[in-house]
């Protein structure tokens, strides 16, 4: 005759809740810490894809507000913001759109950008610098001195047409690591002529 032991219902001891915790947190730190580190490459590509939306998106709005648009990239405090041509030809920043507010990326990223040498063919593209330079650049006529001048704001690298168009560029966030242990990371935002912007990344090294 078998004999049946009771069935013990008392629940998990405080030992054992403990240890399921413990192993939890070693399972959430293999995930933050596995790969890029800290999560350095997740948070770099969330960086990077914000500003590709955000470029598409004011591709849209110059097109449909028949406004030419910019953007600047201030690679020394690696900072970008979104620009407007006013009424007077004169270079804004694009304010009352929260969407567009100046943004600087977090340390330890940085940015480089790249107008020149692109890779892909210089007479397959859409876009003409030399319309670029005949609508928006000035001549001497228009070169002020003094107060005004100094008030205002350099153009933008990136310009963002009414027609669509777009600068051809190459936009690289960087992920440098101090430290032997950590991988380095790149992203590179592209675009070559019309919208949608092309993002190429997590990259371990840039193309050559």
């Amino acid at each position: 005759m078998s004999v049946r032991r009771p069935f013990n219902n008392q629940g998990f001891t405080l030992l054992e809740v403990m240890l399921v915790l413990l192993m939890m947190g070693l399972a959430t730190s293999f995930v933050v810490f596995n790969g890029f580190g800290f999560n350095y490459g997740e948070t770099l590509e969330q960086e990077a894809k914000r500003l590709q939306v955000l470029t598409d998106m004011a591709a849209d709005y110059a097109v449909m507000n028949q406004q030419q648009l910019g953007i600047r990239i201030d690679q020394d405090s690696n900072t970008y913001f979104f620009m407007v041509l006013d009424d007077k030809d004169r270079w804004q920043r694009l304010e009352g759109e929260k969407t567009y507010q100046p943004r600087t990326l977090p340390e330890p990223f940085f940015l480089t950008l790249n107008l020149d040498d692109l890779p892909w063919e210089q007479d397959q593209q859409l876009f003409d610098p030399d319309v670029f330079n005949e609508q928006f650049s000035l001549d001497d006529s228009d070169i002020e001195i003094g107060e005004d001048a100094a008030k205002r704001l350099p153009p933008p690298q990136i310009l963002i047409m009414s027609s669509g168009e777009i600068t051809p560029f190459v936009l690289t966030f960087h992920f440098e690591p101090a430290y032997a242990g950590d991988d380095p990371v790149y992203f590179q935002l592209k675009n070559e002529d019309l919208p949608p912007l092309l993002l190429d990344g997590p990259l371990r090294q840039l193309p050559q």
